[in-house]
């Protein structure tokens, strides 16, 4: 048996928010502790971005597949 890989899009929810100290905080609905925070709003994006990758990936490794359907709001791109 021959296996392939694919790259694939995945769209998913982030919400941001700006805390107390300033910082950006930047949140992943659909994954279960998938959250990450910048300075600026676009330094937050592109960490969760890194964060949902990684989730992703660990996830995948263990076979979890506890995913929450939300509404896509955020390209992620591999």
């Amino acid at each position: 048996m021959e296996f392939r890989e694919h790259e694939v899009t995945v769209n998913l929810k982030v919400i941001v928010w700006q805390d107390e100290m300033g910082w950006f905080v930047a949140e992943c609905p659909a994954l279960l502790g998938c959250v990450s925070q910048g300075r600026t709003e676009e330094e937050a994006l592109a960490n969760i971005r890194d964060a949902i990758i990684g989730w992703l990936e660990v996830s995948h490794e263990r076979g979890i597949q506890e995913w929450q359907e939300t509404e896509a709001k955020v390209k992620v791109e591999g």
